[in-house]
Protein backbone atom coordinates (compact mmCIF):
# COMPACT_ATOMS: atom_id res chain seq x y z
CA UNK A 1 0.00 0.00 0.00
CA UNK A 2 1.22 3.26 -1.22
CA UNK A 3 2.35 5.83 2.07
CA UNK A 4 -0.57 8.47 2.28
CA UNK A 5 0.69 12.11 1.08
CA UNK A 6 -0.65 14.70 3.53
CA UNK A 7 -3.76 15.09 4.75
CA UNK A 8 -7.50 17.42 3.23
CA UNK A 9 -10.47 18.26 5.57
CA UNK A 10 -13.26 20.76 5.72
CA UNK A 11 -14.22 21.84 9.63
CA UNK A 12 -16.59 25.17 10.44
CA UNK A 13 -14.25 27.90 9.45
CA UNK A 14 -13.64 26.47 6.04
CA UNK A 15 -10.91 23.73 4.23
CA UNK A 16 -8.01 22.75 6.23
CA UNK A 17 -4.57 20.37 4.83
CA UNK A 18 -1.92 19.43 6.52
CA UNK A 19 1.40 16.81 6.17
CA UNK A 20 1.22 13.33 7.64
CA UNK A 21 3.51 12.20 10.66
CA UNK A 22 5.82 10.20 8.48
CA UNK A 23 6.62 12.96 6.16
CA UNK A 24 7.34 15.69 8.44
CA UNK A 25 9.63 13.59 10.64
CA UNK A 26 11.16 12.72 6.68
CA UNK A 27 11.42 16.41 6.35
CA UNK A 28 13.65 16.95 9.63
CA UNK A 29 17.09 17.87 8.76
CA UNK A 30 19.72 15.96 10.37
CA UNK A 31 21.98 17.57 12.93
CA UNK A 32 25.60 19.02 11.83
CA UNK A 33 28.18 17.76 13.98
CA UNK A 34 30.55 20.77 15.51
CA UNK A 35 33.86 18.76 14.68
CA UNK A 36 35.59 21.44 13.24
CA UNK A 37 35.72 22.96 16.78
CA UNK A 38 38.20 22.29 19.78
CA UNK A 39 37.39 19.47 21.92
CA UNK A 40 35.07 20.12 24.50
CA UNK A 41 34.52 16.95 26.85
CA UNK A 42 32.91 17.83 30.60
CA UNK A 43 33.90 14.76 33.18
CA UNK A 44 30.62 13.29 34.85
CA UNK A 45 32.79 10.74 36.95
CA UNK A 46 36.26 9.17 37.18
CA UNK A 47 37.28 5.67 37.64
CA UNK A 48 40.07 3.55 38.68
CA UNK A 49 40.34 0.55 37.37
CA UNK A 50 42.93 -2.51 38.31
CA UNK A 51 45.65 -3.09 35.20
CA UNK A 52 43.93 -0.30 33.29
CA UNK A 53 44.35 3.24 35.48
CA UNK A 54 42.38 6.05 35.52
CA UNK A 55 39.40 6.45 33.22
CA UNK A 56 37.15 9.66 32.70
CA UNK A 57 34.18 9.08 31.89
CA UNK A 58 31.59 12.05 30.02
CA UNK A 59 29.83 13.18 26.35
CA UNK A 60 31.58 14.66 23.60
CA UNK A 61 30.28 18.10 23.36
CA UNK A 62 32.47 19.18 20.47
CA UNK A 63 35.33 18.00 18.71
CA UNK A 64 36.32 14.66 18.60
CA UNK A 65 38.47 12.35 20.72
CA UNK A 66 41.04 9.78 19.01
CA UNK A 67 43.46 7.69 20.69
CA UNK A 68 47.12 9.40 21.04
CA UNK A 69 45.65 12.89 21.24
CA UNK A 70 47.35 14.92 23.92
CA UNK A 71 44.65 16.78 26.17
CA UNK A 72 44.42 19.45 28.84
CA UNK A 73 41.93 19.16 31.79
CA UNK A 74 40.34 22.67 33.42
CA UNK A 75 40.56 24.11 35.35
CA UNK A 76 42.91 21.91 37.40
CA UNK A 77 45.10 22.33 34.02
CA UNK A 78 46.30 19.25 33.82
CA UNK A 79 48.06 18.10 30.37
CA UNK A 80 48.13 14.06 28.94
CA UNK A 81 47.63 11.83 26.47
CA UNK A 82 44.81 9.59 25.99
CA UNK A 83 45.73 5.97 25.37
CA UNK A 84 42.59 4.57 24.03
CA UNK A 85 38.72 5.59 23.83
CA UNK A 86 35.69 3.48 24.00
CA UNK A 87 31.91 3.03 24.35
CA UNK A 88 29.94 0.36 25.90
CA UNK A 89 33.10 -2.05 26.16
CA UNK A 90 33.51 -1.30 22.77
CA UNK A 91 37.25 0.63 20.94
CA UNK A 92 36.57 3.58 19.64
CA UNK A 93 39.01 4.83 16.47
CA UNK A 94 37.45 8.15 17.35
CA UNK A 95 34.42 9.58 19.19
CA UNK A 96 32.85 12.42 17.62
CA UNK A 97 29.73 15.08 19.05
CA UNK A 98 26.82 12.89 21.24
CA UNK A 99 28.96 10.23 22.09
CA UNK A 100 28.93 8.95 25.40
CA UNK A 101 32.81 7.42 26.19
CA UNK A 102 35.51 6.36 28.57
CA UNK A 103 39.13 6.98 27.58
CA UNK A 104 42.11 6.11 29.47
CA UNK A 105 44.67 8.64 30.39
CA UNK A 106 48.58 7.94 31.34
CA UNK A 107 50.16 9.48 34.50
CA UNK A 108 47.08 11.00 35.86
CA UNK A 109 45.51 10.06 39.21
CA UNK A 110 41.92 10.20 39.89
CA UNK A 111 42.57 12.87 42.50
CA UNK A 112 44.16 14.90 39.86
CA UNK A 113 40.70 14.98 37.33
CA UNK A 114 37.11 14.97 38.86
CA UNK A 115 33.72 14.95 38.20
CA UNK A 116 33.00 19.14 36.15
CA UNK A 117 36.10 19.01 34.73
CA UNK A 118 36.33 19.39 31.11
CA UNK A 119 38.74 17.66 28.80
CA UNK A 120 40.47 20.04 25.67
CA UNK A 121 42.78 20.37 23.14
CA UNK A 122 45.82 23.37 23.11
CA UNK A 123 43.99 26.37 22.48
CA UNK A 124 44.58 30.36 23.15
CA UNK A 125 44.48 30.57 27.35
CA UNK A 126 45.84 26.97 27.65
CA UNK A 127 48.77 27.54 30.03
CA UNK A 128 51.38 24.40 30.50
CA UNK A 129 54.37 23.91 32.05
CA UNK A 130 57.20 24.71 29.72
CA UNK A 131 60.83 23.62 30.79
CA UNK A 132 63.36 26.38 30.25
CA UNK A 133 66.99 24.97 31.07
CA UNK A 134 66.36 23.95 34.52
CA UNK A 135 63.51 26.19 35.39
CA UNK A 136 59.40 25.16 35.11
CA UNK A 137 57.22 27.77 34.56
CA UNK A 138 53.55 27.96 33.42
CA UNK A 139 53.66 29.71 29.77
CA UNK A 140 50.33 30.82 28.29
CA UNK A 141 49.66 30.32 24.68
CA UNK A 142 48.55 34.21 23.35
CA UNK A 143 48.07 33.39 19.51
CA UNK A 144 47.74 30.33 17.24
CA UNK A 145 49.56 31.90 14.18
CA UNK A 146 49.69 28.71 12.16
CA UNK A 147 50.28 25.03 11.78
CA UNK A 148 53.03 24.19 9.36
CA UNK A 149 54.45 20.88 8.32
CA UNK A 150 56.67 18.86 10.70
CA UNK A 151 59.22 17.86 8.41
CA UNK A 152 59.14 20.62 5.53
CA UNK A 153 58.28 23.39 7.59
CA UNK A 154 55.61 24.79 5.15
CA UNK A 155 52.76 26.68 6.59
CA UNK A 156 49.41 24.31 6.62
CA UNK A 157 46.90 26.97 7.90
CA UNK A 158 46.59 30.13 9.49
CA UNK A 159 45.36 30.75 12.92
CA UNK A 160 44.00 27.05 12.99
CA UNK A 161 41.51 27.29 16.06
CA UNK A 162 43.48 24.19 18.22
CA UNK A 163 46.16 21.53 18.35
CA UNK A 164 46.11 18.21 18.46
CA UNK A 165 48.50 14.94 18.48
CA UNK A 166 51.17 15.22 16.49
CA UNK A 167 50.80 19.12 15.06
CA UNK A 168 53.83 21.61 14.93
CA UNK A 169 53.01 25.55 14.67
CA UNK A 170 54.56 28.52 15.63
CA UNK A 171 52.73 30.30 18.35
CA UNK A 172 53.06 33.28 20.50
CA UNK A 173 53.55 32.77 24.22
CA UNK A 174 53.30 34.55 27.35
CA UNK A 175 55.29 33.40 30.39
CA UNK A 176 53.72 33.62 33.97
CA UNK A 177 57.47 34.57 35.12
CA UNK A 178 60.51 36.88 33.63
CA UNK A 179 62.60 34.28 32.23
CA UNK A 180 66.14 34.59 31.20
CA UNK A 181 66.81 32.90 27.85
CA UNK A 182 70.36 31.53 26.05
CA UNK A 183 70.31 32.18 22.14
CA UNK A 184 72.14 29.73 20.06
CA UNK A 185 72.28 28.75 16.23
CA UNK A 186 69.49 26.59 14.18
CA UNK A 187 71.97 23.70 14.03
CA UNK A 188 72.70 23.30 17.51
CA UNK A 189 69.25 23.78 18.33
CA UNK A 190 68.46 20.76 16.12
CA UNK A 191 71.01 18.61 18.21
CA UNK A 192 69.85 19.92 21.56
CA UNK A 193 65.96 18.85 20.60
CA UNK A 194 67.27 14.98 19.62
CA UNK A 195 68.95 14.93 22.51
CA UNK A 196 65.24 16.16 24.68
CA UNK A 197 64.03 13.82 22.49
CA UNK A 198 66.06 10.66 23.02
CA UNK A 199 67.37 11.77 26.90
CA UNK A 200 66.26 8.71 28.87
CA UNK A 201 66.37 11.33 32.00
CA UNK A 202 63.75 13.16 30.54
CA UNK A 203 61.19 10.73 29.85
CA UNK A 204 61.62 9.36 33.52
CA UNK A 205 61.43 12.79 34.91
CA UNK A 206 58.72 14.33 32.66
CA UNK A 207 56.61 11.64 31.31
CA UNK A 208 53.79 13.93 30.80
CA UNK A 209 56.28 15.79 28.23
CA UNK A 210 53.72 17.00 25.55
CA UNK A 211 55.90 18.81 22.84
CA UNK A 212 59.24 20.21 22.01
CA UNK A 213 59.86 23.24 20.48
CA UNK A 214 62.53 25.85 19.63
CA UNK A 215 62.13 29.44 20.68
CA UNK A 216 62.42 31.39 17.24
CA UNK A 217 62.09 35.31 18.63
CA UNK A 218 60.99 37.16 22.01
CA UNK A 219 59.82 40.46 22.59
CA UNK A 220 62.19 42.18 24.89
CA UNK A 221 60.93 44.06 27.98
CA UNK A 222 62.88 46.52 29.73
CA UNK A 223 64.11 45.59 32.93
CA UNK A 224 63.39 47.62 36.08
CA UNK A 225 66.03 48.75 39.08
CA UNK A 226 67.08 45.43 40.69
CA UNK A 227 68.35 44.84 44.42
CA UNK A 228 71.62 45.83 45.04
CA UNK A 229 73.25 43.82 48.48
CA UNK A 230 75.12 46.23 50.75
CA UNK A 231 78.41 44.11 50.40
CA UNK A 232 77.96 44.56 46.41
CA UNK A 233 78.11 48.62 47.13
CA UNK A 234 80.51 48.18 49.31
CA UNK A 235 82.69 46.38 46.63
CA UNK A 236 81.92 48.57 43.86
CA UNK A 237 82.97 51.76 45.55
CA UNK A 238 86.06 50.23 46.86
CA UNK A 239 86.79 49.91 43.22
Amino acid sequence: MPRLKGWKGTHEEGNASGTMLLEALDGIMPLTHPTDKPLRLPLQNTYKIVGIGTVPVGRVETGGLKPGMVVTFAPVNVTTEVKFVETHHEALNQALPGDNVGFNVKNVSVKDVRCGNVAGQISVGCAPVRDYHTAHIACKFAELKEKIDRQSGKKLEDGPKFLIFDDAAITDMVPGKPRQLLWVSSKQWTRRLLELARSPSLQKAHRQTAAVGVIKAVDKKAAGAGKVTKSAQKAQKAK
